[in-house]
């Protein structure tokens, strides 16, 4: 009888809502599990969102309900369906750790875990540079400066070898290697720590070492700060660094709404145009999927030669 009871009480004292303090647990739980600093700084976003909204009111539980309640909100705020996806998967890996360390009714979190987020339905159009844009953005930079050879090398990384801005800015000199009579970039540690081998064409590799020459630089990482009297200084660049040279050499070359990633997204299809293979862009680019490097290549839709340009009810002109 004693134990029956014991085990009623146990069963009646299982959590269904979390204190701020629970949240912050579970939270640092999710973090300290994840192994890339991107994916921290994702996951840390959308659950200190999501903190913010379920406490911005009395809510009764941590539920399957008050989650789909979460999406819609995520919905009126017109977001994109991957976008939203992102922040339910942070809110899922929320709800794991919770119930992991006994913070949470595992039957509650199981339930947080079966809500479905919205589909992704047809095929965003993205950013891709023509070749004629891609050859005048890398060409912007002034080759006769210390800055411009840098910025020219850093643009050939990101275009030709495909590049995360993450991965260009923490190159180092050491990585850049002959294989098969070829210049490379050698275990590269990219997203999720995989590791990969980039091939770097020879047009790369010169504007590298041209930057390397004049910056007198022959050990450590590749891409160093430099100050406007035109001298080096520090011991490499930021992301952040990578993103204000895209932004003012695609400025400079009238080209609008350019990131850096969108550099990466047109290395796949001038590849391919290249005649490269599939499975030879998807070593390239570091994809586990081939279906990402087929997103990579672009939309399906022959856009320059539509379909609807000439159905035979147009004007004779």
């Amino acid at each position: 009888m004693k134990c029956s009871k014991q085990n009623r009480s146990k069963k009646s004292s299982s959590k269904h809502s979390l204190s701020l303090p629970d949240l912050d647990q579970a939270r640092s739980a999710v973090l300290n599990s994840l192994p890339s600093k991107e994916s921290q700084r994702g996951y840390r976003h959308a659950i200190d969102e999501f903190i913010t909204w379920y406490c911005s009111e009395p809510r009764l539980s941590f539920n399957k309900a008050v989650v789909t309640r979460y999406r819609i909100h995520l919905e009126s705020r017109q977001l994109a369906p991957g976008t939203i996806n992102g922040r339910l998967a942070a809110v899922r890996r929320l709800a794991y750790e919770a119930a992991d360390a006994g913070l949470l009714s595992p039957d509650l979190a199981a339930g947080i875990r079966r809500v479905k987020g919205p589909k992704n339905l047809g095929i965003r159009l993205g950013n891709w540079l023509t070749i004629d844009q891609a050859r005048a953005l890398w060409q912007v930079p002034d080759p006769n400066t210390l800055k411009g050879k840098r910025d020219r090398a850093l643009l050939g990384l990101l275009l030709g070898c495909g590049l995360r801005r993450k991965e260009a800015a923490e190159l180092d000199i050491a990585h850049l290697q002959r294989r098969e009579d070829h210049w490379a970039i050698v275990d590269l540690v990219g997203k999720a720590r995989h590791v990969r081998t980039v091939p770097v064409p020879n047009w790369v590799k010169s504007s590298i070492d041209t930057w390397l020459a004049s910056a007198g630089l022959s050990e450590g990482r590749v891409f160093r700060c430099v100050c406007r009297a035109g001298k080096t200084w520090g011991d490499g660049v930021t992301e952040r660094v990578v993103w204000h040279v895209v932004k003012d050499c695609a400025k400079r070359a009238a080209i609008d709404r350019l990131a850096p990633h969108d550099l990466r997204r047109t290395c796949a299809p001038l590849c391919r145009d290249a005649g490269g293979e599939l499975e030879q862009i998807q070593f390239l680019l570091g994809h586990v999927s081939v279906q990402t490097t087929e997103r990579y290549l672009g939309c399906k839709q022959h856009l320059r030669n539509a379909v609807n340009d000439l159905i035979g009810i147009e004007p004779n002109c």
